[in-house]
C-alpha cells in the first residue's frame, strides 16, 4: 500500500494511506447501475443513488458517464455483449464436436451465465423501451445472434425443422433461461442449473404444430362487439395502451384523457393519480385472470388436463390483451409500495394454482422447482408472443401452447 506522510497541527508526522481509484471503476458503476435499473426501473433510479452505493460522489461518476442515459446504455450493452461472448466462447471451444455436444455445451454456458447474472439478466427485457432506436437495434441484434447460435446445431440434430421452427425453439430456450430474472424464487445453484437444462431440453425436443404464413395475419388484440361506455373503464382501456406504447413515465394524464374523450380534470374524478390508474389496470387484469382460471379449472378432468386448460386460457387472455401483459412485467415497479405488494401477492396466489398442479403431475419436483417452471412457461407467452406479434390465430397460439406444456410437463 502506498503511504503519504502528513503533519499534524503540533508538527508530528503521521502516515495515511493514499486512496487510489480502482482500475475497474467504470465496470463497477455499470454493474451497480444494471442491478438498480433491473430491480426498480430506469426512471426510478437516480445517478446520485448509484454513486452512493459505490461510495463515490455524483460528480465522480460523471467522469465516467456524461449522463444517466449513457450509463443505462452502457449497462444494457455490457449485459448483452456478455451474453454474446458467452455463446461465442462456448461454441469456439467445441467447434469440431458433434452438433449434440455443441448444443449441450452452449446451453450449459448460457444457463451458468444467467444464474450468475440473475439480478441483471432482465435489464433489456423490461427496460429496453427506454433505449433510443439505434441502441435498441444493436442489442436486439445480439439476441438474434445468440438465438441463431442455438438454432444452427439444433437444425443439424433435427433436419426436419424449418428455419422458423428452429428459430422459435431457439428463442424459447433463451426465454426459459432468462425467466429466472422475472421472480425471486430461490433454489440451490446446482439444482437450478439441472432444472433449467432439463426445461431447455424439453423445449428443444418439442414438436411444434405447423406454422402459418404471415399473410392474412389476424389483427392483434381484435376487439369484437360493442365498446364500453363507462368513463372509468374507458380510461383503464386507453391507459394500458398508452403505458405500453410510451412507458409509464412518458405517458401523461392529459394524453390518456384525450384518448378516452375526457379532459384531464375529469380524469382525476375517477383516479386521484396516474399511479392509481396504473394500479386499476393491474387489478382489472387480475380480476379477468381469476375468472378465466376458475373457468378453466371447472372443466378439467385431472391435474394434467387442468394445466393444459390453464395454458389455453392464459394464452387466450394474453393474446387478446397483449398490452396488459407487457405493461405488467415492465411497470409494476412504478406502483406505490403497498399496491405493488398487494398485486404481487395476487400474482403469487395465481402462480401457486399452477404449482399445485405441476407437483401433482410431476411428483419428483419440489414446490420451488415447479415454481421456476411455471414462471418459465408464463414468460414464454410474453417473449414468444412478441416474436410472433401476438398473432391471434388458433395455429399461432397452438404452437405456444405446445411450448408451455413442454416446460410444465417435461415432455
Amino acid at each position: 500500500m502506498t503511504v503519504a506522510r502528513t503533519s499534524t497541527a503540533a508538527g508530528a508526522a503521521t502516515d495515511r494511506p493514499i486512496r487510489r481509484r480502482p482500475k475497474n471503476r467504470k465496470a463497477q458503476i455499470a454493474n451497480v447501475a444494471a442491478e438498480a435499473f433491473s430491480e426498480r426501473g430506469y426512471h426510478a433510479v437516480g445517478v446520485d443513488e448509484i454513486a452512493a452505493t459505490i461510495g463515490i460522489s455524483g460528480p465522480a461518476l460523471y467522469r465516467h458517464y456524461p449522463n444517466k442515459y449513457a450509463l443505462f446504455v452502457h449497462a444494457a450493452t455490457t449485459t448483452a455483449d456478455a451474453l454474446q461472448a458467452t455463446a461465442d466462447g462456448a461454441l469456439d471451444g467445441v467447434a469440431e464436436r458433434e452438433p449434440g455436444d455443441r448444443l449441450e455445451h452452449l446451453i450449459a454456458a448460457l444457463v451458468a451465465n444467467s444464474i450468475e447474472n440473475r439480478k441483471i439478466a432482465g435489464l433489456y427485457r423490461w427496460e429496453g423501451r427506454y433505449l433510443e432506436a439505434e441502441d435498441r437495434k444493436r442489442i436486439r441484434a445480439v439476441f438474434v445472434h445468440v438465438t441463431q447460435c442455438v438454432a444452427a446445431p439444433l437444425r443439424e440434430i433435427r433436419p426436419e425443422l424449418t428455419a422458423v421452427d428452429a428459430t422459435t425453439l431457439g428463442a424459447s430456450t433463451l426465454s426459459v433461461i432468462g425467466s429466472i430474472s422475472a421472480h425471486r424464487t430461490t433454489l440451490a445453484t446446482r439444482r437450478l442449473d439441472t432444472l433449467l437444462k432439463s426445461a431447455c431440453g424439453s423445449i428443444l425436443n418439442a414438436t411444434l404444430p405447423p406454422a402459418v404464413p404471415n399473410a392474412g395475419r389476424a389483427a392483434v388484440g381484435t376487439v369484437r362487439g360493442l365498446a364500453v361506455t363507462s368513463k372509468r373503464e374507458l380510461l383503464i382501456n386507453e391507459a394500458v395502451k398508452i403505458f405500453d406504447r410510451h412507458g409509464y413515465h412518458d405517458s401523461s394524464i392529459e394524453e390518456i384523457g384525450a384518448a378516452a374523450g375526457i379532459n384531464a380534470s375529469s380524469v382525476y374524478r375517477h383516479f386521484p393519480s396516474k399511479a392509481d390508474l396504473l394500479a386499476a389496470v393491474f387489478y382489472r387484469a387480475s380480476d379477468r385472470l381469476a375468472v378465466a382460471t376458475s373457468a378453466a379449472l371447472s372443466t378439467a378432468t385431472d391435474p394434467e388436463d387442468a394445466l393444459r386448460k390453464l395454458a389455453e386460457s392464459y394464452l387466450e387472455l394474453s393474446f387478446g390483451n397483449p398490452e396488459v401483459l407487457s405493461v405488467y412485467f415492465a411497470e409494476i415497479g412504478n406502483l406505490p409500495k403497498n399496491e405493488r405488494t398487494n398485486l404481487r401477492n395476487v400474482q403469487r396466489l395465481h402462480v401457486e394454482e399452477w404449482v399445485h398442479l405441476v407437483t401433482a403431475v410431476r411428483s419428483e419436483l419440489s414446490a420451488p422447482e415447479a415454481r421456476f417452471l411455471v414462471h418459465a412457461a408464463l414468460g414464454l407467452v410474453l417473449d414468444i408472443g412478441r416474436l410472433v406479434h401476438f398473432d391471434t390465430r388458433d395455429e399461432s397460439r397452438a404452437r405456444l401452447h405446445t411450448l408451455m406444456t413442454a416446460v410444465l410437463l417435461g415432455h
